[in-house]
């Protein structure tokens, strides 16, 4: 095999980029991007200044970046050069919802409880569907549906290419939390003070557990476990197949809600909370690896990849720790205070901000 040969076998052993197409990266709600870890420090490649803040987290997906802006628009920019691609209206306001994008459509929800399908070549709409509630819930594709909860209490399962009702679940409170998906379940922990579990094939309920703590996070599915935060300042670890509470974490001291969901890396769970703290636990235990305090509250959730954790905090800044350690690795201001989680994808971090900037880092 001569030079050119080598190449490209070398070539084609590399793992091809990956796309973040929604949010926490997939169906699990882990947070890791596979590959390697961004090499640092990171520089800024391009910045967006938009008129409206962003609470949505952004989606990367086929060389775009995907947000909803509080003005009610979901963007499309291209990911090498920031370049805004095309715009869609959605309602007045987009608050938490993020998009998820496959097969060529993007799907996300607004606060006038209206579910959008848009496409990604043109952003023209394909569908949308009217909830009773605001979705502030983030849409997932997953088992041949669009699954997505609205504040009316409900999830709903819509197909995707008509936006028709497949099946919708009532549960006793708003559902705030995205679904995680594990084997054909979506689970939700819910305002109502439950962990559900429904199928995504017929709607039924397979899984319900009390918690009794009003949740806005998603879960993080792994290995047969759900690991979420709760607005009763705890950070729960369930084991889902006897359907028990395994462990539960709360700092010695500080006593605040969790709104942010968490990531799964390394035997370790890392979340934020309105403590200002990123908290990392041992997933078997729940006891505290090592734990690091910003200057704000910390709203998002964390982006990992290759053993480094992304995270943004009200203090305006977007830090970078080493999973097993805590070491701050780098951090960077970006323009304004982050509620927004960050996504990695396609050897890009991408941050969004309060003041309505979105901001492309990479090596």
């Amino acid at each position: 095999m001569n030079w050119v040969g080598w190449f490209l076998a070398l070539l084609l052993m590399q793992p091809a980029p990956q796309d973040w197409p929604q949010f926490r990266g997939g169906p699990a709600m882990t947070g890791v991007a596979p590959g390697p870890a961004l090499p640092l420090p990171l520089k800024v490649l391009w910045t967006w200044d938009g008129s409206e803040g962003v609470e949505s987290s952004p989606a990367i997906a086929a060389g775009s970046v995907y947000f909803g802006t509080q003005e009610g628009a979901l963007v499309a920019l291209d990911l090498n050069s920031g370049r805004e691609k095309w715009r869609y209206k959605a309602g007045e306001s987009i608050g938490e919802s993020s998009p998820a994008v496959a097969d060529g459509i993007v799907y996300i929800g607004d606060l006038d409880g209206v579910i959008h399908a848009v496409r990604t070549g043109d952003g023209k709409r394909v569908w949308s569907f009217k909830t009773s509630g605001e979705v502030k819930a983030s849409p997932v594709v997953s088992g041949g549906r669009v699954l997505a909860g609205s504040y009316d209490g409900t999830l709903y399962a819509l197909d995707p290419a008509t936006g028709k009702l497949a099946w919708s679940f009532k549960t006793a409170g708003q559902v705030h939390s995205s679904a995680a998906v594990d084997q054909g379940v979506a689970y939700i922990a819910g305002c109502d003070g439950h962990l559900r579990g429904i199928r995504i094939s017929d709607g039924k309920q397979v899984f319900v557990l009390k918690t009794g703590s009003y949740t806005a996070a998603s879960p993080a599915l792994d290995s047969g476990r759900a690991y979420f935060a709760t607005y009763d300042n705890e950070v729960l670890g369930v084991d889902l197949k006897p359907g028990k509470i395994k462990w539960r974490y709360e700092h010695p001291q500080r006593k605040f809600p969790y709104v942010g969901s968490a990531a799964l890396s390394e035997g370790t769970v890392i979340v934020g909370g309105r403590d200002k703290i990123v908290h990392a636990l041992d997933t078997a235990t729940g006891r505290e690896k090592w734990s690091f305090i910003t200057k704000a509250r910390i709203e998002g959730s964390p982006a990992v990849s290759g053993g480094t954790a992304y995270i943004g905090s009200a203090d305006g800044k977007v830090y970078a720790f080493n999973v097993r350690t805590g070491a701050k690795l780098w951090e960077h201001e970006p323009g304004g205070a982050i509620a927004a989680s960050p996504a990695l994808g396609q050897g890009r971090l991408v941050v969004a901000t309060l003041d309505g900037r979105v901001v492309c880092y990479g090596p």
